[in-house]
């Protein structure tokens, strides 16, 4: 059964364990920056936001590349793109609505890829911000109900900004 990322903001302490894990993982270097997982922070608020690609059912970052480098591993569910084919051109960066994708200095892209259906940001998660379960009905749902939760708590944030 393909499973699923879950992020549960409400749990986030901001300890930021999950970027450096994932940072060692793929880069070889404890650096943040170069995670494709981040974290943002409304200190004021309080509230700590893991954004990570979602592996969206129908993901636009794969729709807009102009190269076909992005497409679904069938065994983990995870949306790739192949660093062969990819050119650096950002689309997927731009489009992504969740902030899923990123690029570094170098520009290479940085997407979660779910560490081969194992993903090291989850098992370094202590208060359990971050979950992969079973991509079963129920847990869908859930994480639809965070969602809309996530937004509108970020459309309240961004009033109080402003």
């Amino acid at each position: 059964m393909q499973k699923i990322l879950f992020v549960d903001p409400e749990k986030c302490t901001g300890c930021r364990l999950c970027e450096i894990a994932c940072s060692l993982h793929h880069e070889k270097v404890s650096n943040p920056s170069r995670a494709r997982i981040h974290i943002v922070k409304w200190e004021n608020a309080g509230l700590f936001i893991p954004m990570i690609c979602q592996q969206c059912e129908t993901p636009i970052c794969e729709i807009v590349c102009p190269m076909g480098a992005i497409s679904r591993d069938e065994k983990t569910g995870a949306v790739l793109i192949d660093k062969e084919l990819c050119v650096g051109c950002k689309l997927c960066v731009m489009f992504c609505p969740l902030g899923g994708v990123g690029i570094d200095k170098n520009r290479k892209i940085l997407k979660c890829d779910l560490c081969d259906g194992d993903p090291l940001c989850v098992k370094y998660c202590i208060p359990g911000a971050l979950q992969f379960m079973d991509a079963n009905a129920i847990n869908i749902k859930k994480r639809r109900i965070a969602a809309e939760k996530l937004s509108e708590l970020m459309k309240k944030l961004l009033e109080v900004s402003l």
